[in-house]
């Protein structure tokens, strides 16, 4: 896998804080660009090649499988969802996953976000969530999202204050209605609200 490379003066949105194994960590988002492709799909093909390859397919069928999977998601993304950001998370410089997320509407939408693999774990993900979370509660505004319902990360978006409200196949709906965190240092990501242009 190459990770495409970017110029971190284009990210429109830097978070500072500490990881799990305490080392500074600068985390980011930036709109993600054509030039991003090969590293979008990657970050699919991350979520999914596990999945595949258990079912004991080859890597030549998985890795067409999930070519054809990434754009077909892709397109249905963009064309339901017109006015959401696609941006590339990042650390440092280094592309290392993507949010995909929506404020044009009377809720902010979290419609995916994937880290690569050695990037999950370490608290990343949550602090973005809870950035995210709290810049919506500052806007008067619940979250939702979807994910599939043996997923482990539930238990972080139950952290974070998201209840279950509804299923659609393999998926659990979640919401979060709009309340600040109790007691709690905001993060806070400049932007991260700003609908995609």
């Amino acid at each position: 896998m190459s990770l495409c490379p970017v110029d971190p003066s284009n990210s429109s949105v830097a978070v500072s804080g500490i990881s799990i194994n305490g080392a500074q960590t600068d985390i980011g988002l930036r709109a993600s660009q054509e030039s991003d492709r090969e590293f979008l799909h990657a970050v699919f093909a991350s979520t999914r090649t596990e999945e595949f390859a258990n079912a004991g397919w080859g890597a030549g069928e998985i890795s067409a499988l999930l070519a054809s999977q990434f754009e077909i998601q892709d397109a249905y993304y963009r064309r339901h969802n017109p006015r959401a950001r696609f941006d590339v998370i990042l650390s440092g410089a280094a592309p290392i996953g993507r949010l995909y997320h929506d404020w044009s509407g009377s809720e902010a939408r979290v419609i995916d976000i994937a880290l690569l693999p050695q990037h999950r774990g370490a608290g990343i993900g949550g602090r973005l969530m809870h950035a995210l979370v709290a810049g919506a509660a500052e806007r008067g505004m619940p979250v939702s999202l979807y994910v599939e319902i043996h997923n482990p990360v539930r238990s972080l978006y139950g952290r974070l204050g998201f209840v279950a409200t509804g299923e659609s196949g393999i998926y659990v709906q979640m919401r979060r209605e709009a309340a600040p965190f109790d007691g709690e240092r905001e993060e806070s990501i400049t932007g991260l609200e700003t609908s995609a242009a």
